[in-house]
């Protein structure tokens, strides 16, 4: 690592450049995510974390969390997932102000046939730009910052 300190201007055009990558990538992962199997990112972020949840249930209040929706958010979402059929709402037997999204088999079918393609425009967009070392020492400098813990969660 280099003893130079960076100026803040150079500080600012990493933090741009970081935005703009962002954006570039979240936005071809998800045109392709809707054009090869009719789900945004925010679908696919929700099924994820329900896959890998015991259970296959959350609370709704933890996916909006987790997938960090406000509460209406996370409502229309999943009422758009429950449509589909790929997810069901389940009363809490012992607090009636709960309730769970349930992943369906359906939905289990649709998160695997969407999960390699996905995997592999992930390789194609961001992983193959670095080396395995970079991409180690990436995911690390990530990891410091906030709310970043909670996508190991459910990383599969």
């Amino acid at each position: 690592m280099s003893s130079q300190v960076l100026t803040p201007q150079a500080i600012e055009t990493a933090f741009v450049r970081f935005l703009r990558a962002h954006a570039a990538v979240t936005r071809q992962l998800s045109a392709r995510l809707e054009a090869d199997h009719g789900l945004t990112l925010s679908d696919y972020d929700v099924l994820v974390q329900l896959y890998y949840a015991p259970e296959r249930s959350l609370r709704r209040v933890d996916i909006a969390r987790a997938v960090l929706l406000t509460a209406s958010g996370i409502t229309r979402l999943l009422d758009g997932l429950e449509r589909a059929g790929w997810v069901e709402k389940r009363a809490c037997a012992s607090d009636a102000r709960v309730s769970y999204a349930v992943l369906t088999e359906a939905g289990v079918a649709k998160f695997e046939a969407a999960q390699g393609s996905h995997r592999a425009d992930i390789e194609e967009l961001f992983a193959s730009r670095f080396t395995r070392e970079e991409r180690e020492q990436l995911a690390e400098l990530l990891g410091r910052l906030p709310l970043a813990e909670t996508a190991e969660a459910c990383s599969g």
